[in-house]
């Protein structure tokens, strides 16, 4: 073989290793300056469903990028969540990503769902790998939150594996009947927060759909991690922080806090933004 023939071959190599290469570097920083396939309000499309991602204008340099993801009540829409200038502004002041996920029609498959359309927890481990791979989420610096429904959804993925995320910041919403009367994992780091004037997902629960599906009992839904750690009956902490009642159990792993409010059903960026803060000391994150 000449040297001609030889550098023709080496250089035909180097060239397919670089059309190998690009799709995945493009998708992990946008292509040197080009725009990335998806993000903001252009969704990222997986086998089973999508999710929407906004980035934050300062990440933190040397550090980890983290991530807060949240889940849209019932019949909801991820695409407003990332419109949300309350739940941008938190972002990209604590310098993280903002991933809002769709549910199926609107809707969450958990346990206990009316329907089942989708394998969550498998989903939402193939959403983590494409925020790490795609645009280098780390995962163990990561926080899922939900409303109402998507609170649900959040207790039960919190149940199925609380290692799948760092922290969970439920707002209004539980288990449903009947209960888990265990969860198969560790405790997790969960910031509940519920409001005592709630009538669409009242804290002692209620009936949907004449009698076939109930709300669970947001209390009794705390009882069944007290029970596993054996703190069952036991008097929590209590304290106030801006403006919330707060009641905090910290077993040997994990810590459980339900935070009350007076008002009804709305969630409020702040809340989650206070659950991402407190989970950071707990971890000892230097994003904190």
């Amino acid at each position: 073989m000449s040297s001609e023939t030889s550098f023709r071959l080496a250089v035909t190599a180097t060239l397919f290793a670089l059309v190998l290469w690009l799709p995945s570097a493009a998708k992990a920083d946008g292509g040197a300056g080009e725009a990335p396939a998806c993000g903001e309000e252009t969704p990222c499309e997986l086998p089973g469903g999508e999710y929407y991602i906004h980035l934050p204008e300062h990440p933190k340099a040397g550090e980890p990028l983290g991530a807060i993801f949240f889940l849209h009540g019932h019949g909801g829409k991820a695409l407003n969540a990332i419109r949300n200038p309350g739940f941008r502004k938190m972002a990209d002041e604590l310098g993280v990503a903002f991933v809002a996920v769709q549910g199926v029609k609107g809707t969450w498959s958990f346990p206990t769902a009316p329907s089942h359309l989708r394998n969550e927890p498998a989903f939402f481990d193939s959403v983590m790998k494409d925020v790490s791979d795609w645009f280098g989420v780390d995962p163990q610096h990561t926080m899922l939150s939900g409303f109402s429904s998507g609170a649900f959804m959040t207790w039960y993925l919190a149940c199925d594996n609380s290692e799948r995320f760092a922290g969970y910041a439920p707002v209004s919403g539980a288990f449903w009947e009947p209960l888990p009367e265990a969860c198969p994992t560790k405790t997790p780091y969960l910031f509940h927060v519920h409001g005592t004037s709630d009538t669409v997902v009242p804290i002692e629960g209620r009936w949907l759909g004449g009698d076939k599906w109930k709300q669970g009992d947001v209390f009794e839904s705390f009882d069944v991690w007290l029970r596993q750690e054996g703190l069952a009956g036991t008097k929590p902490e209590t304290y106030t922080d801006d403006g919330l009642k707060c009641e905090r159990w910290v077993p040997k792993t994990g810590m459980l806090e339900i935070c009350l409010h007076p008002g009804g059903h709305g969630v409020e960026a702040g809340w989650i933004k206070r659950a991402w803060l407190e989970l950071s000391k707990m971890k000892g994150w230097q994003h904190s």
